[in-house]
């Protein structure tokens, strides 16, 4: 929960629009355009409007992406005003939450079949009330738009939320934001959570927001199965970055990232009756394929678009492979050869092909009838066996000449077809008819994109054909024996870098009968995936239906693009249905959120995660500690539990191990604990005892590799680590007061009080020489300018060159160029605090919080693991720590080590004070 709280004036109007997928990328973009206001066209004034914050936060779970949008205004104007908010985004997301917060309440959208939803919008609008509307525009458009009217001198809080399924192109999801919020905004914050069971084969961040004086301001985290993605820019950071200045950011945050595979099944979930099928094997043999390219050289090409055509299909010659085969046809009014049939791509026609494509002219009219048929008479008249047919049609304009009767060209070229290749069509440009060639291209197992007329749209036509450019099957078939309601099972084929993606019920719920088979052709023979080992994979994923239901609504939308009649009239009727029960806003709904005049709408919240059970520690380190008097730590050699109690003197209590009875804790000098704990058998080296503080035992020579498990040996701190590895981690046991973070620069300093079991219950931003900031558990005090004060509640001030905003569950503390968060998580039921930059500090920091990523080696010896860092190494054991550096915390594997290890520095230069 978080409640968001921020003060100040900003120019400009800010809005939110979600750009469209380019062609070569799975996409997801959030552009932040701001609330456009509708005075008639003309501008509001200054300090109309004031934003209090904005946010994003999106969750990929299994590739199926939520993303929130949040942001809070309030209108200052003494009129009511109505609000205009466009969103544009993919054309497989769904919008499916609107919320609007309210005089302390909160309305959520209602989802009903259009007509109905915008009279009742109207109706509200008519009565002065607040009312919001979302809409979907038009399938070419992709873009959404909600309106609201906000009564005078009444603040509001934008909650929208929408969902989308990411598909797989060219071996890579990608995540992208785009953030034009149109001015400053203090409280700027994208938050991303990445969970692949899978696991999370590489992660990368790309754009332009990512580069140069913006690179400090992301933060990213990435475990087995999860990543996560800060992006928290100060106002000073947005106003200076690349395509930045007084109006704030202008650019993209990507986050590409893909799974681990293999060849087999792929990957099954399955939860509450449903089942998810992600099926993209890899190590498979290329197809040869027959390409015949058909293209446009009308006169609406001219120029630009006859250019960019041009270098496009040079670049795609020259990507054929000597076992495909390739035809080119150019249109207009009449059809024009390089060949008449399909030939070899060896050097010499893809030679003459060049110089065919380099000539090609606009001129003329648009047949595309015959083009069509022709390209089809070209592959169906050369049929190989083991290779792969496709057809790719580019044009800008509608068919001016022949057959011009859309729906009779449809039947020609399906006719033609007969199901034996796909159709792809690439519409030039926004004069295109693209819902026919849409409908032409599914009619024929194919899709249609786009082409932007952009600087880019050679590469964005060379981007199509790289995805389906390597085929490793054909005519592939997706079995369930106990299955219902399935989505679609036969795909004409499977391109490398793609993913097939199927969904659907288990009947009953019995997975014991449930059985998956794919059945497809490969290079040369029949090939068959099956489940032989049931490694169906069981979870408790509440999306796993909602992925179905997106499907299945977004292949009946496709389907009613290809029918006619009563069939398409029935298809419409459950596409609207299922739209209607899972809450999501297609062509054909609207979501409208009015403020009732009697009783308040009840509030749906968004399913909290299961918070995964904490893995088992292991370990054959001791972490270092004090045990105090009456304080016990159970400890476990071999499986045989035991435990180590303080006494009177510290140390106290003997080791017992069950099957190795001679081993016990070693005296060493200056040792202040039990004396009669003599050097066991079987130990390697001499384990080291200073003052009451134990730093480790190698049980190195021991006949099997033993478990020590540490009941809270202190609190654990986790240390990244690069290029993908397992972070570092380590304990930090007793009262102790951190030095956490230094900015000699800057003036800035921040100090942790540790408690002994939990965490932090005090930590001290000072700064300006004698001024602070203190946050506790329930209370923030400040000290600026010979005046304290305390907040118990929420608040935002500035305190000379420190920014805090104060919310219920984070204290938000900018400082410069370093963005520090503190949050409050909760553990067997007490409190406690934990700090984490979201801005990276300069390169002069020092504190623990200003560590590095973590650079190593791994160096086995013998059963064990020593990792080498900086020339030295350092003995580690697998183990596992909870990363409380997010709102949301997650269970981590790691390396476990000592403090001096990890840090490559004694503990005591990061202690200020042992309590």
């Amino acid at each position: 929960m978080r409640c968001l709280s921020l003060k100040g004036n900003f120019s400009g109007v800010p809005g939110y629009t979600l750009t469209a997928v380019t062609m070569e990328r799975t996409v997801l973009r959030v552009s932040i355009f701001g609330l456009l206001l509708a005075f008639g066209g003309a501008q509001p004034k200054k300090d109309d409007w004031e934003i209090y914050s904005f946010h994003i936060n999106s969750t990929v779970n299994s590739r199926y992406a939520t993303t929130v949008i949040t942001s809070r205004v309030v209108n200052r104007k003494d009129e009511s005003t109505e609000v205009e908010f466009h969103v544009r985004i993919p054309k497989n997301a769904f919008i499916s939450k609107f919320r609007m917060f309210m005089d302390d309440q909160v309305y959520d959208g209602e989802v009903k079949a259009k007509e109905a939803a915008q009279q009742q919008y109207t109706q509200a609008v008519s009565r002065g009330e607040s009312a919001g509307i979302v809409s979907s525009i038009g399938r070419t458009l992709e873009e959404f738009k909600t309106s609201v009217t906000v009564a005078p001198l009444k603040k509001v809080t934008f909650e929208l939320t929408y969902e989308e399924l990411f598909r797989r192109r060219l071996g890579k999801y990608e995540l992208q934001i785009f953030a034009r919020p149109m001015q400053p905004v203090k409280d700027f914050k994208i938050d991303v959570y990445i969970h692949e069971k899978a696991g999370i084969s590489y992660m990368d961040i790309k754009g332009g927001l990512s580069t140069n004086a913006l690179a400090n301001a992301i933060t990213k985290k990435l475990a087995d199965q999860q990543a996560w993605v800060y992006f928290y820019p100060t106002v000073n950071q947005q106003k200076t970055c690349d395509s930045c200045g007084e109006q704030g950011l202008n650019g993209d945050l990507v986050i590409v990232y893909d799974v681990n595979r293999d060849k087999s099944l792929g990957d099954i979930k399955r939860s509450k009756g449903y089942f998810l099928h992600h099926f993209a094997p890899s190590s498979l043999l290329r197809i040869p394929k027959n390409v015949v390219f058909v293209i446009d050289q009308s006169g609406s090409m001219h120029g630009r678009k006859m250019e960019q055509t041009r270098i496009a299909l040079l670049h795609i010659l020259s990507d054929l492979s000597e076992e495909d085969y390739f035809g080119l046809i150019t249109f207009d009014g009449r059809i024009f050869y390089w060949k008449r049939e399909l030939v070899q791509a060896n050097a010499d026609n893809v030679k003459s092909a060049k110089t065919f494509a380099s000539n090609i002219k606009d001129r003329g009219s648009t047949n595309i009838n015959t083009a069509l048929l022709e390209g089809s008479r070209m592959l169906n008249e050369q049929p190989r066996q083991g290779s792969a047919s496709i057809l790719i049609l580019l044009t800008d304009g509608d068919p001016t000449t022949g057959v011009t009767n859309l729906e009779q060209i449809q039947s020609n070229v399906r006719a033609a077809i007969q199901d034996n290749f796909p159709l792809y069509c690439l519409g030039f440009g926004f004069d295109v008819n693209f819902a026919f060639l849409e409908s032409m291209s599914l009619q024929n197992n194919g899709v249609a994109r786009r082409i932007y007329e952009d600087s880019d749209a050679d590469l964005q036509l060379k981007g199509f054909y790289d995805e389906v450019a390597n085929p490793l099957l054909t005519n592939v078939t997706m079995s369930y024996s106990s299955s219902a309601n399935l989505t679609q099972t036969k795909f004409s084929q499977y391109y490398n870098g793609s993913e097939i993606v199927v969904a659907g019920q288990i009947t009953d719920n019995d997975v014991e009968t449930f059985v998956p088979q794919v059945v497809a052709i490969s290079r040369n023979a029949s090939i068959v995936f099956s489940d032989t080992n049931g490694t169906i994979e069981s979870t408790d994923d509440r999306n796993l239906q909602r992925v179905w239901a997106y499907l299945t609504v977004k292949q009946l939308l496709d389907k009613e693009l290809q029918l006619s009649g009563v069939g398409k009239e029935k298809v419409k009727s459950e596409a609207l249905r299922l739209s209607l029960k899972y809450g999501f806003v297609t062509p054909l709904t609207s979501m409208v959120v009015t403020k009732p005049s009697e009783e308040t709408t009840e509030v749906l919240h968004k399913p909290s995660e299961d918070t995964p059970p904490l893995p088992r520690r292991t370990s054959i380190l001791m972490s270092p500690g004090i045990l105090r008097k009456g304080v016990s730590r159970t400890i476990s050699v071999g499986g045989h539990y035991t435990q180590l109690t303080g006494g009177s003197s510290g140390l106290g209590g003997r080791f017992f191990s069950g099957n190795y009875p001679n081993l016990h804790l070693p005296a060493q000098p200056g040792f202040k604990g039990t004396p009669d704990l003599p050097v066991g058998h079987g130990v390697k080296g001499p384990p080291i005892f200073q003052d009451l503080v134990a730093d480790y035992i190698d049980f190195g020579t021991l006949p099997t590799a033993p478990t020590l498990l540490i009941v809270a040996p202190g609190i654990r701190f986790l240390l990244q680590a690069e290029n993908q590895s397992l972070p570092l981690c380590f304990d930090i046991a007793g009262r102790t007061i951190l030095r956490l973070l230094h900015l000699p620069n800057a003036g800035v300093s921040v100090n942790g009080e540790l408690d002994e079991d939990q965490g932090f219950i005090k930590i001290i931003v000072h700064f300006d020489t004698d001024n602070f900031v203190a946050v506790e558990l329930g209370a923030v005090t400040v000290k600026y300018e010979q005046k304290l004060t305390r907040y118990t509640g929420e608040a935002a001030l500035v305190a000379g060159s420190v920014d805090v905003l104060i919310r219920h569950m984070e204290v938000d503390i900018t400082a410069g160029q370093t963005r520090l968060l503190i949050m409050k998580h909760g553990k067997n039921g007490k409190d406690f605090l934990w700090p984490a930059l979201r801005q990276q500090p300069s390169d002069d920091a020092v504190g623990i919080l200003a560590q590095k990523a973590a650079v190593y080696e791994e160096v086995h010896q013998g059963p064990y693991t020593k990792l080498k860092m900086k020339d030295q190494e350092i003995s580690v054991s697998r183990s596992s720590a909870v990363d409380f550096s997010m709102n949301s915390t997650a269970t981590l594997a790691c390396w476990l080590t000592s403090p001096e290890s990890a840090l490559l520095s004694p503990l005591s230069d990061f202690t200020l004070k042992v309590l």
